[in-house]
């Protein structure tokens, strides 16, 4: 009971905290992106134009962060640069396209947000690939 109870941590507790932490929010934003990117032509006449660019070269950038940029995540490769375009468009989705309403139809914007800065905040952990090169 008293180990339940401690603030003390092992390193590889830490390490597997980062690792479950980056394949849960890594797989589940790609699958989010995943489904833009099927439907592209579908969501692209619906979709907001982010600084005037127009709404496919936005859905676009959309999908890139939630693809790509989450599988570096998940992997673990350049993990901070990486959740920073993420964080941009969860910012995005939140506080413009859900006004802003973490306890409505924002809350799962608000969740993605506060994993991927948890994410950038303690970095990739030693079981990634930027671990295993020492970065």
């Amino acid at each position: 009971m008293s180990k339940l109870m401690s603030t003390n941590y092992t390193t590889g507790a830490f390490n597997f905290a980062t690792v479950l932490l980056r394949l849960t929010f890594g797989v589940l934003m790609i699958n989010h992106g995943y489904q833009k990117l099927m439907h592209f032509s579908a969501i692209k006449p619906k979709f907001m134009s982010i600084f005037g660019i127009g709404q496919g070269p936005t859905l676009g950038l959309v999908i890139f962060a939630e693809v790509i940029c989450a599988a570096l995540v998940v992997i673990g490769l350049f993990t901070r640069f990486a959740a920073i375009p993420v964080i941009i468009v969860l910012c995005v989705a939140l506080f413009s396209a859900h006004k802003g309403l973490i306890f409505g139809e924002g809350e799962m914007a608000a969740l993605f947000l506060g994993g991927y800065l948890a994410i950038l905040i303690v970095g990739p952990g030693k079981i990634s690939v930027d671990g295993m090169t020492g970065n």
